[in-house]
C-alpha cells in the first residue's frame, strides 16, 4: 500500500494532547516527508520546558504512524523553540550581502527552475504563478513556488498560508506546503504590512538565501514569481542560478506589451531562453449575456509570440472567480471551473514540451 502524507497526517490527527486537541491542531508537526516505506517528521514544542514533557507524545505519534500499512521505518525528532527565539522564528536573518559563489547553481533535488516575469506590474503575473503551480501539481508534477517579489510578496495570501517556516538550526529553512505545492516567500519572514526597504545587495542576498538555504526536496520544477521590471532580483536569478527558462506574462494592451518586450530583451541579454508567453486579461465574458469584450485589446501577445518564434502558452480572460479565489487563499486552479481547465491546459502544454 502506498504511503502518502495525507495518510500520515490522518494518523497523527488521532494523537491528542490533554486539552483534547490533536497534535496537528496545535501545529506541532514540521518537515513531514514520506520516502517509500520511510516516514520522517519533527515535533516542535513551543519551548524547552514543554519539550521535556513531550516524550510520551512523541512515542504515541511514532506508534500510530508505524501502525500504518506499508510503513517500515519511522523517524521522529523532538525539538523546541526557546521563548526568545520564537518571535524571530528562527534566529535567521533574511537579507544582507550575498555570499560569493563559483558560478550558477541549482538547489539539490530540483530538476528545473522556471522564472515567471513581466515587464510591468498589474498584469496578473503572481496570479498566473500560483495557479500554474497548482495546475502542475494536479497534473502529477512535484512543484515548488518561490515568491521572489521582495517588495510586494502576494503568494502568502493567494496560496492561503500565513505561517513562519521552521528552521531547526538557524541556517536551513523548511518550506511550507499548500495545495500540493512546496512554498517559500519573503512574506513569511517579514511582519505583515511592514515595508521592505532594502538596497540591491540585500535583495540579492535574500534571493540567494531563499534558493540555497531552503530545503526544497525533490522537485520536478521550481517556479519563481519575479517582481515586475528588469532589476536586481532578475539579474541575480539569471546570473547566479541554473535557469531552465522564463515565461513572460502580459496583457494585450500596447502599454503592457512595450514593457513585456523589455523583459523579453532582458532575458535574451542574460542568455535565459524565453519558453513562451501568456496573455492574461485577454477578454471579458459578460456573465449575463455571454458577450465578449476586449477591454485591453486582443491578440497583441499572440502576435509578439509569433514574431519571436516562441509558443503562446495560453490566453486567460478576466475572471471574477479567479480574483475571489486568490483573495480567499484557494487558487482557482484547485477546482474544475473553466478557468481551472484553462490553467490545466497550460500546465499540460509545459509538461508535453518538456518544460516542466
Amino acid at each position: 500500500m502506498t504511503i502518502t502524507k495525507a495518510k500520515v497526517e490522518s494518523a497523527l490527527a488521532r494523537v491528542q494532547l490533554p486539552d483534547g486537541k490533536s497534535i496537528l491542531d496545535h501545529d506541532l508537526i514540521r518537515a513531514l516527508s514520506v520516502d517509500g516505506t520511510t516516514v520522517r517528521f519533527v515535533i516542535e514544542a513551543p519551548n524547552a520546558q514543554v519539550a521535556a514533557q513531550m516524550a510520551p507524545l512523541r512515542d504515541a505519534a511514532e506508534q500510530v504512524v508505524r501502525a500504518l500499512d506499508g510503513v517500515e521505518t519511522v523517524t521522529v525528532a523532538l525539538t523546541a523553540h526557546g521563548p526568545a527565539a520564537k518571535p524571530a522564528a528562527p534566529s535567521l536573518k533574511i537579507g544582507g550581502h550575498p555570499k560569493p559563489q563559483d558560478g550558477p547553481t541549482k538547489p539539490a533535488g530540483v530538476q528545473r527552475i522556471l522564472a515567471i516575469g513581466s515587464g510591468k506590474g498589474g498584469v496578473g503575473k503572481s496570479t498566473v504563478s500560483s495557479n500554474l503551480a497548482v495546475a502542475l501539481a494536479r497534473a502529477g508534477r512535484k512543484v515548488g513556488l518561490l515568491d521572489a517579489d521582495i517588495y510586494g510578496p502576494s503568494q502568502p495570501r493567494m496560496m492561503g498560508v500565513n505561517k513562519r517556516p521552521a528552521s531547526p538550526d538557524g541556517k536551513t529553512i523548511i518550506p511550507l506546503q499548500a495545495h500540493g505545492v512546496t512554498l517559500m516567500s519573503i512574506g513569511f519572514m517579514m511582519e505583515e504590512g511592514k515595508a521592505v526597504v532594502w538596497r540591491g545587495p540585500m535583495l540579492m542576498g535574500a534571493l540567494q538565501q531563499m534558493l540555497g538555504q531552503v530545503e526544497w526536496g525533490e522537485l520536478d520544477v521550481l517556479l519563481v514569481d519575479l517582481p515586475p521590471g528588469t532589476g536586481d532580483v532578475q539579474l541575480t536569478l539569471c546570473t547566479k542560478s541554473e535557469l531552465s527558462g522564463a515565461i513572460v506574462v502580459s496583457t494585450p494592451q500596447d502599454v503592457a506589451l512595450i514593457d513585456a518586450r523589455k523583459a523579453i530583451d532582458m532575458f535574451n541579454t542574460l542568455k535565459t531562453p524565453v519558453l513562451g508567453l501568456i496573455e492574461n486579461m485577454s477578454m471579458f465574458v459578460c456573465p449575463d449575456c455571454g458577450s465578449e469584450h476586449q477591454i485591453f485589446g486582443h491578440g497583441g501577445v499572440a502576435a509578439e509570440a509569433e514574431k519571436m518564434g516562441v509558443p503562446l502558452l495560453g490566453s486567460l480572460p478576466i475572471d471574477l472567480e479567479t480574483r475571489l479565489a486568490g483573495d480567499a487563499g484557494t487558487p482557482v486552479a484547485v477546482g474544475d471551473s473553466p478557468m481551472a481547465q484553462a490553467y490545466a491546459r497550460i500546465a499540460e502544454g509545459l509538461i508535453k514540451g518538456g518544460m516542466a
